[in-house]
């Protein structure tokens, strides 16, 4: 029997919810209720395209040249992004992440990040997806378990669907700000959304907009979450967000492939913003030895 190209499949199910998520990445392929796919996701057969449902560790989003100073030490990490010259989402995406706990509504995989050029410090990460009666919830981990202080992101990517046109979706989204950026997709500075194309606080119709878009100044509710909300008519799904995530990339799908292409909306948590290991701020976190930091996500999708 041929291998899947994402490895183990790990089925979860809980009442009339089901996830799947593979060894290759940790990455969430499949998450339905009752039927209804709720995030856009991929084949067993196939790859994941566009970073569909895959982590981004140690880092989200792209690093401009791959290049970046740590405590006087000049790091390069290798250009994945070939057309723009960037580095972008991480390192794990394309790694095997192993079982360490597992029941039929909830799985952790684990990943020990070795020191490499260009990320020389060493991480235990852990990521678990678990069901249950508020819907779906990601829970990542990362410690540093070598002997250096070391820079780390975290992000998540991904799509949202409610199995119809893009266009017609509804979005809520309460941000008051987005980032600049430059031909190359590198932050340049924050713009208001007031009044424009890109405030979606109200909600209101995607439409026609082209959303690549990292969006910022982010309000949160009682429980300190943002609330990101798509509705096509009675259907309903929306992604929350904890704290240390303080940014969102929103992107509509428009470079992907012909059969993909505004399919569903990727709805990105990050801990920081793009660039952040070049600039050494927006949201960079800095774990000493030892230190560990728990980021949470989750989507209610009814």
């Amino acid at each position: 029997m041929n291998a899947a190209p994402s490895g183990e499949q790990h089925e979860l199910r809980a009442g009339d919810q089901r996830a799947v998520v593979t060894e290759v990445g940790a990455t969430l392929r499949e998450y339905s209720v009752g039927g209804r796919e709720r995030v856009d996701g991929f084949a067993a057969g196939d790859r994941a395209d566009g970073s569909r449902g895959q982590a981004l560790l140690p880092w989200p989003n792209r690093i401009r040249d791959g290049a970046y100073s740590w405590r006087g030490a000049d790091e390069q990490l290798a250009i994945d992004e070939v057309a723009l010259h960037n580095a972008i989402h991480g390192l794990v995406r394309w790694r095997n992440w192993g079982v360490r706990e597992r029941s039929a509504e909830r799985v952790e995989l684990g990943l020990r990040l070795h020191a490499q050029p260009g990320y020389p410090f060493t991480l235990d990460l852990a990521i678990a997806y678990s069901l249950g009666e508020d819907g779906l919830r990601v829970v990542a981990r990362a410690e540093n378990v070598g002997s250096d202080a070391c820079p780390f992101g975290a992000g998540f990517h991904p799509y949202l669907t409610l199995g119809g046109p893009l266009d017609a979706v509804r979005l809520t989204l309460p941000a008051a700000a987005v980032l600049r950026v430059d031909e190359r997709m590198i932050p340049t500075g924050v713009e208001p959304v007031e009044g424009g194309e890109l405030d979606f606080r109200s909600g209101r119709a995607v439409g026609a907009t082209v959303l690549d878009t990292c969006f910022v100044e982010l309000a949160r509710d009682a429980d300190r979450l943002v609330w990101v909300t798509l509705e096509d008519g009675a259907e309903r799904v929306a992604l929350w967000m904890a704290e240390p995530y303080r940014y969102l990339m929103v992107y509509s799908g428009d470079t992907l492939a012909p059969q993909r292409r505004r399919r569903g909306l990727a709805v990105e948590p990050m801990t920081c913003a793009p660039n952040a290991f070049a600039t050494g701020g927006d949201g960079l976190i800095t774990l000493a030895p030892g230190e560990r930091v728990v980021a949470e996500w989750g989507i209610d999708p009814r």
